[in-house]
Order: structure tokens, then C-alpha cells, then sequence
């Protein structure tokens, strides 16, 4: 392709092996089969045909980062512990990473000539990847992903992504703002057009820390920033302490090992939003279309099938919107966005869902009362359904003893795992309860 000799040409190709090791020195992730490493690892997702996400675990040998691969793959510069590339088990983050689109020689050509006039930041490593650019800015020292440090990465990569993506760089008129979680073609892989048009990647550049990036957004007030803080705030409370202090989370969070609750929205949320970006979505925003529903049917607890489903039956409504050739809506931008499916994005803002959509969302509104009056009407009508506070737990919630003494009431013979599956409650407990 002519963008990779015109890349050849001002910048170092480099292997798939020499830039995954660049940007991930070894000792980044743990040993093969060495557990005692205690380290994150890389995870790679490589989607099948019917869209069905295949995880793969790299450690730090990057042998399975860089094996031939057939289908679409993706990788992100992130090192995670667990299985899920999720923001609560984030590790560390070794680059920014954006992916420009629409760009054709004139805008490669423009870009280069931008990021030699310091008016963007020189790319460490520029990768090809059919349409598109991803370019790679790779930090001097990778940076903990803590959450607060999550949410300041995130508003310098939306601020950078419109620096970056600008009227030169790109015939596409809308940026396309990412998370910093998001994931990239791994290079060596298939571009967008075949195994036979492999993702390239060339170095051009030096490495950054975080600040040297923000420098070129002044106009974006940082303060408070400077770097990143590597600090995370740990709680002075014991188990002890809490199981004392906090009784009932003490039982639900670690006794029963439940997940943080949160409220599960009626699908009428869900339907609503699909019929929305069914019908009003614009070219620009698709892809934000589809990573919404994902957010929306987690919030809503829709069946991951169905989300698949409803999402890929707009891949032809969605095409046919297509006005620049540079810009097809295509089956990977609906596997990538379903992504999103994750409880890490249920309580993503609305503002935010639509900024990025282009739909205007109205909040619920309470008819012009303040809050504090609007509750109060609530709860006379309370009161009117329910004279006698018939709503109210008064007796409080069972004690796990209470819980378990019942099930073998119940069931005399039963097993410990069957009292598990009845009450909910780890083995441990049932023991310390079991007469």
C-alpha cells in the first residue's frame, strides 16, 4: 500500500516482536506457568466469525502476542490482573494510544508534516492498519492505572483526540473520542482488508511522560494534575474493624462474596435507546451508537445475545449512511464497541453518552420541584398506599446464622454445598454455623 512506502520512507519499520517488547521491557508481565511472579499479563481478544470474543492471556515472553493470526485481534497497551479488560483490574498503561481515521495520503502526509512543526505530538510508533492510523505515543515509565489516575487519563486522551484529529489529519469531520481501555489492532495481524495486508508498524519518535502530552493542550485546565499521582488511597479500616462497624456489608460483601450493588434499570431504558439509534444516528457517531447500547443493556440486564443481536442487525442501516469510502461501517466497529458490555461502564455518564452520540438525552424531571419537596410528596403517597408502613423490614434482615440454622431445618441431611446453594453463603460460614 502506498501509506506504507510512504512510511518507510520518513520513519524505521520495525517487527511485530521488537515493538511489542519496546513498548512492554521484559519483566512487564509474568513468566510462563511462573504464578509466584505475582505480575499482570496482556490480554488478547481475537473475534470469531459470528463475533463470540476468544481471550488469550500474554505473559511475558509475548510468544502468543505475536503467533500468525487470521481474524480480527486486538490487543491494548495495558496489563491487567484477571481475565477482563476491565478498568478494576487495570494494572498499568505503557502508551496513549489513538486510532485516526479516514486518512489518505494527503492526510498522512499532512500529519508528519504537523507532528514535525510541533503542532501535535510526534508519534513514538505510527502503525497502519487499512483506513486508519494508530499512533502510539509509548511513556517513559508506564503509568498505575489507578482510578483516579483513570479519570485524568481519560479527559487528556478526549482533549489530544481533537488536537490529533483534526481537518488535515482526517477526511472524518467528527472525532472519535476513546477510552483509555480501548484496544487495537495487534500489529502482524489482518488489517481491514485481509491476511494479505497485515497491521505494519514504524518508529518515529521518542517516548513521553504524561506532562510532555499535556503540554500540548494548554488550553485545557489541568491543575492539580502535573503528573499523574501514583498514589492510591488505601483504607485505614481492618476486616475486623468493618465486620464491626459495617455488619450488614460485612455479610453481603464478604461472607456471601457478593458483587457492589447497584440498581438494575427496567429494559424500557434499553428498547428506548435501540429505537433512538436505529433511527436518528449520523455518520460520525455509529460507533458510539453501538458502545452506548452495550452500556445501556449491562445497566438493564439484557442478555449479552440479544445485545449481539440488535447490534449487528444496524450494520446495514448503519453502512448505508456511508458517505466518504474512507469511512465504511463495518463488523468490526460493532465488535469493538460491544466491548463495552462490562460493569465497569454502567454509571458512564449521560452527558457524556450524549456528547459522544450527537442525541440530546433530557433528565427525569420532577415538574420544577426541588428535590427535598419532590421526595416529600413521594413518600406522603407512601404513606397513603401503606398506612401502616407495611413497605418497612421492621424485623431487619436474617443473621447468616439465622439463614443457615433454617436451610438444615429444612433439609436435616443436606450437604454443605447444598446449604451453599441455598442460602448463598460461602463454605466457611456454613461451617462456623453447621451444628
Amino acid at each position: 500500500m502506498k501509506k506504507n512506502e510512504f512510511l518507510e520512507t520518513y520513519c524505521e519499520e520495525v517487527t511485530p516482536f521488537s515493538f511489542y517488547r519496546d513498548l512492554f521491557p521484559t519483566g512487564s508481565f509474568e513468566r510462563k506457568g511462573h504464578f509466584e511472579d505475582n505480575k499482570p499479563n496482556g490480554i488478547l481478544i481475537e473475534f470469531e466469525d459470528d463475533g463470540k470474543a476468544k481471550r488469550e492471556t500474554i505473559t511475558d515472553d509475548l510468544e502468543a502476542l505475536c503467533k500468525p493470526r487470521k481474524g480480527f485481534t486486538i490487543f491494548s497497551p495495558i496489563s491487567y490482573y484477571g481475565y477482563q479488560r476491565s478498568g478494576i483490574n487495570a494494572r498499568f498503561i505503557y502508551a496513549m494510544t489513538f486510532d485516526l481515521d479516514g486518512v489518505g495520503m494527503p492526510q498522512i502526509k499532512d500529519l508528519l508534516h504537523q507532528m514535525k512543526n510541533n503542532v501535535i505530538p510526534t508519534a513514538t510508533y505510527i502503525a497502519n492498519s487499512g483506513n486508519g492510523l494508530h499512533l502510539y505515543y509509548v511513556f517513559k515509565e508506564p503509568i498505575p492505572m489507578y482510578p483516579q489516575n483513570q479519570k485524568y487519563l481519560k479527559a487528556v486522551k478526549y482533549a489530544l483526540t481533537k488536537r490529533v484529529w483534526n481537518g488535515y489529519t482526517s477526511t472524518i469531520e467528527q472525532p472519535q473520542v476513546q477510552g483509555v481501555l480501548q484496544g487495537f489492532r495487534v500489529v502482524g495481524s489482518p488489517s481491514k482488508f485481509g491476511v494479505e495486508y497485515p497491521v505494519r508498524v514504524f518508529r518515529h519518535g521518542e517516548r513521553f511522560t504524561l506532562q510532555e502530552l499535556i503540554d500540548f493542550i494548554p488550553d485545557i485546565d489541568f491543575s492539580g494534575l502535573d503528573e499523574v499521582r501514583a498514589l492510591e488511597k488505601q483504607s485505614k479500616i481492618s476486616l475486623e474493624q468493618a465486620k464491626k462497624k459495617y455488619p450488614e456489608w460485612y455479610e453481603r460483601r464478604i461472607e456471601k462474596g457478593e458483587k457492589r450493588g447497584r440498581w438494575t434499570v427496567k429494559r424500557d431504558l434499553y428498547d428506548w435507546w435501540l429505537a433512538r439509534i436505529r433511527k436518528e444516528i449520523q455518520v460520525g457517531h455509529r460507533y458510539y451508537g453501538i458502545m452506548t447500547l452495550a452500556i445501556y443493556a449491562k445497566k438493564c440486564g439484557i442478555d449479552e445475545d440479544e445485545l449481539r443481536k440488535d447490534a449487528f442487525s444496524l450494520l446495514e442501516p448503519y453502512e448505508g449512511k456511508t458517505i466518504d469510502d474512507n469511512n465504511h461501517f463495518e463488523k468490526q466497529h460493532i465488535i469493538d464497541a460491544l466491548e463495552l458490555y462490562n460493569e465497569d461502564y454502567v454509571t458512564f455518564p449521560r452527558n457524556d453518552i450524549a456528547k459522544l452520540t450527537g442525541l440530546r438525552i433530557d433528565s427525569n424531571k420532577r415538574n420544577g420541584r426541588k428535590q427535598d419537596v419532590h421526595l416529600e410528596r413521594a413518600r406522603a403517597v407512601q404513606n397513603i398506599d401503606y398506612p401502616q408502613g407495611e413497605w418497612r423490614n421492621k424485623d431487619g434482615r436474617p443473621s447468616a446464622r439465622e439463614d443457615i440454622l433454617n436451610a438444615y431445618k429444612k433439609n436435616p441431611k443436606a450437604t454443605v454445598n447444598q446449604i451453599c446453594e441455598a442460602t448463598g453463603y460461602k463454605k466457611s460460614v456454613v461451617y462456623k454455623y453447621k451444628k
